[in-house]
């Protein structure tokens, strides 16, 4: 899809601490017809909007990370920039329109792409830009995604909702029949809906996650076989990523674990092709599947174009930590493939690889050098490790 500029720019502010789900929001603000500015985190977002007054609309998620909510974040926007309009998301909580800010919208992940553009142009107009329509997309999305994509969605939830009211059932007669006395069954069914709940929203969060892979997989690709290859790789992807959180209760996990379980499948041709270098830190669980997916991409580029396109390519990933500066900074090196040239287009890959710089307020650089291409990160170890 491409667009043309035909007046001034409209900006949204898009505030998302998923890495997939902030860049299918941005092509949702996008293909309304708008400019989208990116934050993760609520503190970004006012730091936004304090250096700049060009700021028509907050688009913002509600469970986020750091010093507030979404929905806090909201009315901190709401109380200090009142022209600025809202819409809020979440696929957890459901606040009510007295929680809301006035005049403010709420949707529910995953988000319905037309409606959230029709809803974005009702509130700020219909947009600067010129849209000009993708026929790879649009036969895609036929294939894909039919006419009754929202309605399955919304099939899919309400059975998992039922699934869950029936595992409630199911658990209180079985604690009965167990003769748990009524305070400790009381404790144990406050525990499980706790934890029903958390299964709820994560399951909600990995479809939205789909969804936005689905999407952006789609959206570049010049046919809908190569979108499909494209989808199912990324799916595995975080399918691996999920199986690891798993493996650790969802606790934090090791770097080298994390970047072995997403290079292994790659591991081809006997021996091993990639080489490791670095401490083994610990990782957040939330910085695992941005580092999976981030590394799946740059496994798919290097065996489709890079060094693991030949016999003889290798690739050599190599980490510190500065602890006097208290970063971490990760290279990626590719040796022994075909002779490099910078890409014709930013990829939806492309965009992927470098919004792990984003998501850990640090800097990624892609260099394509003749002899190989290389990927740097730069971020704060602050973003990375989780505290003691």
């Amino acid at each position: 899809m491409s667009s043309s500029l035909t007046g001034s720019p409209t900006n949204v502010l898009v505030v998302e601490d998923e890495m997939v789900l902030r860049m299918r929001a941005v092509d949702i603000v996008e293909d309304a017809g708008f400019t989208a500015v990116e934050a993760v985190n609520a503190d970004e977002a006012l730091s936004i909007l304090e250096a700049r007054s060009d700021i028509s609309l907050l688009f913002t998620d509600i469970q986020m990370p750091g010093s507030m909510d979404g929905l806090k974040l909201a009315h901190a926007v709401h109380d200090r920039w009142p022209a600025i309009k809202i819409i809020l998301v979440s696929g957890q909580v459901n606040p009510t329109e007295a929680e809301r800010p006035a005049d403010s919208r709420f949707f529910g992940k995953p988000v319905g792409v037309e409606e959230m553009t029709a809803q974005l142009q009702a509130m700020i107009g219909a947009g600067a830009l010129k849209i000009v329509p993708n026929t790879t997309m649009a036969a895609a999305n036929e294939a894909f995604y039919p006419s009754t994509h929202e309605a399955v969605l919304s099939a899919e939830n309400d059975s998992l909702r039922l699934l869950l009211e029936q595992a409630g059932i199911d658990a209180e007669t079985l604690l009965a029949q167990a003769g748990i006395e009524a305070k400790e069954r009381e404790a144990a069914d406050k525990l499980q809906k706790l934890i029903l709940g958390e299964l709820h929203h994560r399951v909600k969060n990995t479809l939205a996650m789909v969804s936005a892979i689905a999407s952006q997989s789609f959206r570049a690709a010049t046919s809908t076989e190569q979108g499909q290859k494209a989808m199912e790789g990324r799916l595995i992807a975080l399918g691996r990523a999920h199986d690891l959180l798993m493996q650790v209760s969802w606790a934090n996990t090791s770097l080298t674990h994390t970047l072995s379980g997403a290079t292994d499948p790659y591991d081809t041709h006997g021996g091993r092709r990639f080489h490791f270098n670095g401490p083994d830190i610990q990782i957040t669980s939330g910085s695992v599947i941005a580092f999976a997916m981030t590394f799946n991409e740059l496994c798919t580029n290097t065996t489709k174009f890079g060094a693991l396109s030949n016999s003889e390519g290798r690739v050599e990933v190599a980490w510190s930590v500065d602890q006097t500066t208290h970063r971490l900074r990760l290279v990626w090196t590719e040796r022994g493939g075909p002779t490099v040239e910078p890409p014709t287009r930013r990829s939806f890959g492309t965009r992927l690889i470098e919004s792990l710089g984003l998501q850990l307020n640090g800097q990624v650089h892609l260099t394509y050098e003749p002899s190989g291409f290389v990927y740097t990160l730069d971020v704060p170890l602050s973003s990375v490790i989780a505290a003691v």
